[in-house]
């Protein structure tokens, strides 16, 4: 395989995972639980909130690790 054709694989790959992730923000909302869990920091003061969501992002972080190792053992 040429170096051309890596890098438009590569292009090919970066594409699909965009679009995954732009579904999977869309699809967000509608998921119960994910941005209300335990473990997200919500503080609420006079005229500011400030909003920390630490185990969705756990939780989010450790899908796509495991899709991305599926996606890389498939491609070898």
């Amino acid at each position: 395989m040429s170096e051309i054709e890596s890098v438009g694989r590569i292009l090919i790959l970066v594409g699909v995972g965009v679009v995954v992730l732009g579904a999977i923000v869309m699809l967000s909302s509608r998921l119960p639980g994910i941005g209300r869990l335990p473990g997200d920091m919500l503080i609420r003061r006079d005229g500011f909130v400030f909003y920390l969501p630490l185990l969705s992002c756990l939780i989010i972080s450790v899908i796509l690790t495991i899709v991305a190792n599926l996606i890389f053992r498939l491609m070898r």
